[in-house]
C-alpha cells in the first residue's frame, strides 16, 4: 500500500466521528458568570465578624501550591479588596495595620496558609491599607480576612467594621484601577501612589508571591492604567504629591502660626527616606536654599546632599534632633519609626515649652508626633489627616482631569474584565480539544491496524499519519475556538460557550461514546 493510499483513509477520519458532524445551532442557556458585586460583599460584613469572633474560620488547610492556584483561576475566581484609607479611617487605626513593604508577601501567605483564600496580595501606603485577594468562596474568604485584620490590630471587630470598606467583582477591579491612576488619593494625581501599586504587582510575582494568575494580571493592567494616565492626561501637573501638599500646608499657615512668611523660616526634617527627597523637591521649587536633616545614620542625608547641590543641607545624627528644633521654625517629620520620636513630654524634657512658636508638620504613618503636642500653647502640630483643605483645592483645579482620566481607566478596567470572563472559557476549550483529540485518537486506531498489515508500510510513515490526524483536528477546532475568543462582550462570550457545548455535545460525552461504538 502506497502512502497515498493512507492519506485517502485518512480523510475520512474527521467525518466519521459524530463529533464532527455538521453542528446544529441553538440559542442555549447562557450562564451567568459574572463578579459578585459590592453589594452582596457589604451584607457578609455582619457574617464575617461573627465568624472571626465565633473562631469559625479555623483548622488549617492545606495551601494550594502555586500550580494549583493558577487552575483555580479558569474556575470561578473572583476578585475582592478588604481595606481602609484616610477616606474611610482614622489615622490611629491606619497605623495598627500599616504593614512595611518588606513584609507583605509575608503576611500575604498568612491569609492564604488555610487555603480560604487563593491568592493575595497587599499594598500598605501612608494613606491606605489595603488587601486584594481572589476567591472561589467569597464569605469564606472574607471571614479569613477580617480575621487576619482582627489579629494583627488587635481592635475588635465592631470598630474594624466602622472603618474598613469591601468591594468585589468589577466594582474591585474599578477601584484598583483609580487607585493606580491616582484618582483616589488624598492628592489627586500624585505619582507616588503608581511606584507603590508597580511594587504591589512585583512582589505579587516573586518566588515567595501570593499573586496567582488572576491578582498578578490585574495588578499589572493597574500599573499600565496608572501609566497611561499620567502620560495622557495633565492630571499629574504641578504639585501632586503628600510632601508637596505639606509644603503647600506650612506655607500657607506659615504667617498665622508663626508670624514670618514662609521665605525667612527655618527648616528642618527629620528622617531621610523617599518622603524627604520629595519634600526637599518641592521646597527647592519654591526657592529652598539651607535646610537641617536629622538622622540615624550619614548615608541617606549624604545622598541628598549629592541630589540638591543648590541646596545647603545640614546633617545632624538623631541625638542632636533636639538641638535642631530649639533652633528652627518649621520641622517635618518623615521617619519609619513605630515610636513617637516627638511629643508633649519630650518637647517639655527639652524646653521647648517657652513660649517660642513651633509648626510640626507629619507626615508619616505610623505618626512620628504624639497628639497631646498640640496641649502647649506655642506649638502647632498638623498630620496627614491636615493636609484636606490642601487636597481639597488641587482636586478642584483637577476635576476636568479626573473626568478625561476615568474614561481611560474604564478601557484598561474593561480590558481585564473581559480577559477575566475569558478564562471561564478555557474549561469547555479544554473540553473540545480533549473531545476532539478521543475521537481522533479512535478513528486513527482504526486506520493504522489496517496500515500496519502492510510489510511495505513503515513506522515512520504510520507517524506521518499520526502528525497528519493531528493537523486535520487542530484546523478543524481553529474556528471554533478563535470565534471563543473573539467574543467581545461577557454576554456575547456567555453564549458562545453556551453554543459550543450544543454543537460539539461536550456534556454529552456518554452519547458520542456509544454511537462510536455502534459504528463498529
Amino acid at each position: 500500500m502506497k502512502f497515498s493510499t493512507a492519506l485517502i483513509a485518512l480523510a475520512g477520519i474527521a467525518g466519521s466521528s459524530s463529533a464532527f458532524q455538521t453542528p446544529v445551532l441553538s440559542a442555549g442557556r447562557t450562564l451567568n458568570n459574572r463578579g459578585i458585586q459590592s453589594a452582596l460583599m457589604s451584607s457578609t460584613v455582619d457574617e464575617a465578624a461573627t465568624a472571626v469572633n465565633g473562631n469559625a474560620v479555623n483548622g488549617a488547610r492545606r495551601k494550594k501550591t502555586k500550580q494549583e492556584r493558577l487552575e483555580l483561576a479558569s474556575k470561578g475566581l473572583q476578585v475582592h479588596t478588604i481595606g481602609l484609607s484616610i477616606h474611610h479611617a482614622s489615622v490611629e487605626v491606619r497605623e495598627k495595620l500599616a504593614i512595611p513593604e518588606h513584609d507583605w508577601n509575608t503576611q500575604s501567605n498568612i491569609i492564604t496558609s488555610t487555603g480560604i483564600v487563593e491568592e493575595a496580595a497587599i499594598l500598605s501606603t501612608c494613606n491606605r491599607f489595603e488587601i486584594y485577594y481572589a476567591a472561589s468562596d467569597p464569605h469564606e474568604a472574607n471571614a479569613r480576612v477580617m480575621e487576619f485584620l482582627a489579629e494583627r490590630s488587635g481592635l475588635p471587630v465592631s470598630t474594624l467594621r466602622r472603618n474598613i470598606f469591601m468591594l468585589s467583582g468589577d466594582d474591585a477591579v474599578w477601584h484598583l484601577m483609580r487607585v493606580s491612576g491616582g484618582l483616589d488619593s488624598l492628592v489627586v494625581g500624585e505619582g507616588q501612589i503608581l511606584s507603590q501599586v508597580r511594587q504591589c504587582h512585583s512582589h505579587s510575582i516573586e518566588e515567595d508571591g501570593c499573586g496567582g494568575k488572576v491578582l498578578s494580571r490585574l495588578l499589572n493592567n493597574a500599573v499600565a492604567a496608572g501609566k497611561r494616565v499620567r502620560s495622557e492626561t495633565s492630571i499629574s501637573k504641578g504639585s501632586v504629591s503628600i510632601s508637596s501638599a505639606a509644603v503647600e500646608l506650612s506655607e500657607h499657615m506659615c504667617l498665622k502660626d508663626l508670624n514670618l512668611p514662609f521665605s525667612e523660616a527655618r527648616l528642618a526634617v527629620v528622617g531621610a527616606g523617599t518622603m524627604t527627597r520629595l519634600l526637599i523637591t518641592h521646597l527647592a521649587s519654591r526657592g529652598l536654599e539651607r535646610i537641617s536633616i536629622v538622622n540615624r545614620s550619614m548615608a541617606r542625608p549624604m545622598e541628598l546632599q549629592e541630589q540638591f547641590p543648590d541646596v545647603e543641607i545640614e546633617i545632624v545624627l538623631e541625638d542632636g534632633l533636639w538641638d535642631v528644633v530649639s533652633r528652627s521654625d518649621i520641622v517635618y517629620t518623615a521617619t519609619s519609626s513605630p515610636d513617637y520620636v516627638i511629643d508633649k513630654a519630650l518637647l517639655e524634657e527639652n524646653g521647648q515649652n517657652a513660649g517660642r512658636p513651633l509648626m510640626l508638620v507629619d507626615i508619616a504613618v505610623p505618626r512620628n508626633i504624639g497628639s497631646d503636642s498640640a496641649e502647649l500653647p506655642a506649638v502647632m502640630p498638623y498630620n496627614v489627616d491636615d493636609l484636606k483643605a490642601v487636597v481639597a483645592k488641587n482636586t478642584a483645579m483637577r476635576q476636568r482631569e479626573m473626568i478625561e482620566a476615568e474614561l481611560l481607566l474604564r478601557e484598561e478596567a474593561d480590558s481585564f474584565i473581559g480577559w477575566r470572563e475569558s478564562l471561564s472559557a478555557i474549561p469547555t476549550i479544554n473540553q473540545l480539544q480533549e473531545r476532539a483529540n478521543m475521537f481522533r485518537q479512535e478513528e486513527l486506531k482504526k486506520c493504522t491496524r489496517k496500515l500496519s498489515q502492510n510489510d511495505n508500510f513503515s513506522d515512520r510513515e504510520l507517524e506521518a499519519v499520526e502528525r497528519l490526524s493531528r493537523g486535520i483536528v487542530n484546523k478543524m477546532l481553529h474556528g471554533p475556538m478563535s470565534h471563543l475568543r473573539r467574543a467581545e462582550s461577557v454576554e456575547k462570550k456567555q453564549a458562545a460557550l453556551s453554543e459550543l457545548s450544543s454543537m460539539f455535545r461536550l456534556d454529552d460525552e456518554a452519547g458520542g461514546r456509544g454511537r462510536g461504538r455502534r459504528r463498529r
